[in-house]
């Protein structure tokens, strides 16, 4: 049986890897420190340890029960906005705890080393951003990643590898942590409207951004060691259709039977249009109908009512206060 290790197994897109990998017969040891996970997002089959990739000893032991033939790889803090000021936290989780990773697949003969990267390593790179576009990242979180990136085919070179790269985009769906209050914006909306609160969006939400059902990053992950063809390539992932953020806080609204309330604040340094193209995926991968937004929302928004809301949770060590917006602040009160 081909026995698989998925890091970041209890948070959001990790999640439903596991899902799909254990569809596909897999044995299926999953990782996760639960910072920012849920153990009930862990799916039933999964054989769970708790700890961090950012420690070595841990990471070292994973194999002491035995080979893995694929590692997916989609453990990760992905505040992209908040990474400017949390620049050390980043680089440790992002960058360090991944090599560490990296290192242990190599001396261990993994057949395929599956990384879920973000399209933050093109920067504001002209639209629709493709594989062949250099990438220019603008935020210590996108700098992290592509770094990964270049350390991957690194080993490759030097090793001999093999590894799949993904560039998901703008995520969401069903098991998405709607407490962090720094990323993932249809949680932050919904968490919101839970608690009937007006929806905050910076500037004047005209950004853009294709915003991606879990089920269709999901799938592709999957199955990537499984495709020769994908072995050494790097593939964006997601929604074709881009969308205001101003459509975004309507849809959500509509969702939850409410009218939109919207709070403005003030804008913040981020890259303003970012969508994607996806036809090196589609060759690969097949063309499969994308989950439209408002089904998509449908979905997230039929579980998060299930669910509840939740008290957002703020990072406790920020190493950079300077140009920090004002709605991330600590609250002093506490």
């Amino acid at each position: 049986m081909t026995r698989v290790l998925i890091t970041g197994v209890a948070g959001f897109i990790g999640s439903h890897v596991a899902d799909h990998c254990l569809k596909l017969g897999y044995e299926v040891v999953g990782v996760d420190d639960l910072s920012g996970g849920f153990r009930e997002n862990v799916p039933v089959g999964v054989n769970f340890k708790i700890g961090s990739i950012t420690d070595p000893l841990f990471i070292r032991q994973l194999w002491k029960d035995g080979r893995f033939d694929y590692v997916y790889h989609l453990a990760a803090y992905a505040a992209e906005g908040l990474s400017h000021f949390i620049r050390r936290f980043n680089y440790e989780t992002n960058l360090v705890g991944s090599i560490n990773l990296i290192n242990e697949s190599v001396k261990n003969d993994v057949s395929s080393f599956i990384f879920a990267s973000s399209i933050a390593v093109y920067g504001a790179a002209q639209t629709p951003m493709t594989e062949d576009t250099i990438p220019q990242p603008e935020d210590p979180y996108g700098v992290s990643k592509y770094a990964v990136e270049l350390d991957l085919a690194a080993a490759n070179h030097m090793f001999g590898m093999p590894y799949v790269i993904f560039r998901p985009h703008n995520v969401y769906g069903e098991r998405q942590n709607i407490a962090d209050k720094y990323r993932n914006v249809i949680g932050i909306f919904m968490n919101q409207v839970l608690q009937n609160k007006p929806m905050t969006i910076f500037g004047d939400g005209m950004q853009t951004r294709a915003f991606s059902h879990v089920n269709d990053v999901a799938i592709p992950i999957a199955l990537a060691p499984s495709l020769p063809q994908a072995a050494g390539k790097t593939f964006n992932v997601g929604a074709d259709q881009p969308y205001t953020v101003r459509e975004l806080a309507e849809e959500v609204a509509r969702a939850f039977g409410v009218q939109p309330e919207v709070v403005h604040l003030e804008a913040r340094k981020e890259v303003v249009h970012a969508f994607a193209s996806h036809d090196a995926a589609h060759r690969v991968f097949g063309t499969r109908e994308a989950i439209s937004l408002r089904d998509g929302i449908d979905r997230m928004a039929k579980w998060v009512k299930k669910r509840g809301p939740m008290n957002p949770v703020e990072f406790n060590n920020i190493e950079i206060m300077r140009n920090l917006p004002q709605s991330w602040l600590p609250n002093r009160s506490k």
